[in-house]
């Protein structure tokens, strides 16, 4: 059987842009992504051009090796024609492009990239990056400075170190040769998914999607739900073995499926208002190439200033606002405890208090509400020992009612100035003599 792949490419404007900046082709054995940079004067053509200079080498090859030497060839071709063609036109002076490309030979594939285009590959339900961005953020990404959170909406998100163009010469291209499989699926994409899609939904849509073309839709459909702020290219390819060998038809898609134009009158376009309107979600940045220079240097200082200071800032807005949370709590707490009342005793005498009997550690949750003129020690030696251990109330009023019900049962102590009255003797009737005391020693 043979390890056969089967493919689709897709590509559209998204919903802010006013023309299709990407270019992308699906062939035999070769299939690439190209994201242009340079606006009108020359996004479209710098992808096109790219695009075209590549397709030529589709085709088979001995080994992944081979394939990766064609690869390195024709791209440093394709840069010398993007130069060409600025001398050529003035006016697409600046232009450039990103590219990722893939060659399968065998159980193998030749990959080639530069920019910040993707090549990914899913693999047993698992979805992973091949390629590294060769941009600004991702440089401080790498480097720890930011997170891959932050990088999303970093003010320099668009800023690309490497591309293929005027700008740079003898440009770095990154090469390697991987293995592959039966069951494989790689997808190549612009940044027009990549950075508008979580890597989750773009893995869940390959896993669920058996279809290389229902799943490149869902893909570009994907980024246009989310508003689709830049140009959408999107190639899946899966590997496969098979007893027949079917011819897989080219196709391109993009800024490379249409005639190239070079435009005279370079910044006379205005964007699609409609579009800006039906749609609130800002243009994202255009991508322009920076080269890696002390000025490189001097903003990576910088962005460790920047981060610095909002992590600083974070920490700080943070503290405040668990203090807010932590006193607003006590405060509260507090205003509770002054709704309850108990009785007890102070200085001897009993009164009644306002909080609970329960503090934190030196600071009391109670104090004094009204002293009472009632002797303590006048209490019964059962009510002594209530108040001794005070007595819950749930209201002001209830805590008065104890009080009077306290005074009611006071012990009255002993008058030593009043004397005890002195025992009247029974009188006896008058006709009857009064009783002799028996003599002593006579019985009767």
């Amino acid at each position: 059987m043979a390890i056969v792949t089967v493919s689709a490419a897709v590509s559209h404007t998204g919903k802010i842009r006013s023309n299709n900046q990407d270019s992308g082709f699906a062939g035999e054995t070769l299939f690439v992504v190209a994201d242009g940079m340079g606006g009108h004067a020359g996004g479209d053509v710098a992808s096109a051009l790219a695009v075209r200079r590549l397709a030529e080498i589709d085709g088979e090859y001995s080994s992944a090796v081979d394939a990766e030497f064609a690869l390195q060839e024709a791209i440093v071709a394709t840069n010398a024609v993007l130069s060409e063609t600025v001398y050529e036109h003035p006016e697409l002076t600046g232009m450039g492009t990103t590219l990722s490309a893939l060659v399968r030979v065998g159980q193998s594939v030749a990959i080639a990239h530069i920019g910040d285009s993707r090549i990914y590959r899913l693999r047993d339900g698992v979805l992973s990056q091949i390629t590294v961005d060769h941009t600004f953020v991702q440089r401080l990404v790498d480097s720890g400075r930011i997170t891959p959170e932050e990088a999303k909406t970093h003010p320099r998100r668009s800023v690309l170190m490497r591309v293929l163009g005027d700008v740079d010469a003898a440009p770095e291209v990154d090469l390697q040769v991987m293995d592959t499989r039966p069951g494989d699926r790689w997808m190549l994409c612009s940044d027009g998914l990549s950075g508008v899609v979580e890597r989750d939904d773009i893995e869940r849509v390959l896993t669920e999607l058996s279809d290389p073309d229902a799943a490149a839709d869902a893909l570009v459909r994907e980024s246009l739900d989310r508003g689709a702020p830049d140009n959408v290219t999107v190639i899946v390819i899966d590997v496969d073995q098979s007893l027949e060998i079917t011819e897989q038809t080219p196709t391109t898609v993009g800024s490379a499926a249409a005639p190239i134009v070079f435009d005279q009158q370079v910044g006379r376009r205005s964007a699609r208002l409609p579009g800006l309107r039906l749609h609130p979600r800002p243009v994202q940045p255009e991508s322009h190439f920076e080269p890696e220079s002390e000025g490189y240097l001097d903003e990576l200082i910088e962005e460790d200033r920047r981060r610095s200071r909002r992590r600083k800032a974070t920490w700080l807005v943070g503290a405040l606002v668990v203090i807010g949370i932590i006193a607003a709590g006590l405060y509260a707490g507090y205003q509770w405890t002054q709704t309850r009342y108990f009785v007890g005793q102070s200085d001897g005498y009993v009164a009644v208090y306002q909080g609970v009997q329960q503090g934190i550690g030196p600071v009391s949750l109670s104090h004094v509400f009204q002293q009472t003129d009632i002797p303590v020690d006048s209490l019964s030696p059962y009510a002594q020992g209530q108040v001794s251990n005070t007595i819950s109330a749930g209201s002001v009023t209830e805590a008065l009612e104890i009080v009077q019900r306290l005074s009611n049962a006071t012990v009255q102590p002993d008058d030593p100035a009043t004397p005890s009255p002195t025992p009247t003797p029974t009188p006896q009737p008058a006709d009857q003599p009064a009783p002799q005391p028996a003599a002593e020693g006579v019985t009767g």
